[in-house]
């Protein structure tokens, strides 16, 4: 996989981006497989494309990020990350990563002496780290309501 350049978007482009995730999503048709949009080039022609809805729907919330100003990166349930990449989208370094490899939290092969990891098992650990989150934050917030801490 190539790692790709993260700009965040310009204030000019996060305006453009918000308004066309607003339009586009007003014309998001829940009952169909595709949709037609009408793209216009530089000469002034239109040109009609079929869109899956499912695409239409990824662009929009593509559109929504970079509106916020935020930079979005695309990557293919199927691929494999460097241990660089998966640090990167667990928001962590990289020798914290490895250690939850070599304690097989996580599964990896080897590509050469390289270390890959699939993007699904590290969303899949990302789950299970949040659905412990959750689970430990409702076991407090029941002690919380045991003890009369919380609010009344």
């Amino acid at each position: 996989m190539q790692l790709l350049q993260t700009t965040l978007p310009s204030a000019e482009e996060a305006t453009i981006a918000k308004a066309s995730s607003q339009e586009l999503s007003a014309f998001i048709s829940t009952k169909s497989v595709t949709q037609r949009l009408s793209i216009t080039d530089e000469d002034g022609v239109a040109h009609k494309v079929d869109l899956p809805v499912s695409a239409l729907r990824l662009l929009v919330n593509v559109l929504t990020e970079l509106g916020d100003g935020h930079t979005v990166k695309l990557v293919p349930v199927h691929s494999e990350l460097t241990t660089q990449e998966g640090a990167d989208l667990l928001n962590m370094s990289r020798p914290t990563f490895i250690k939850l490899l070599d304690e097989g939290s996580i599964p990896f092969s080897y590509v050469g002496n390289r270390r890959k990891v699939r993007f699904m098992d590290v969303r899949n650990y990302q789950e299970q780290l949040e659905a412990q989150r959750l689970a430990t934050l409702e076991e407090l917030s029941a002690l919380d309501q045991e003890l009369g801490l919380g609010y009344e």
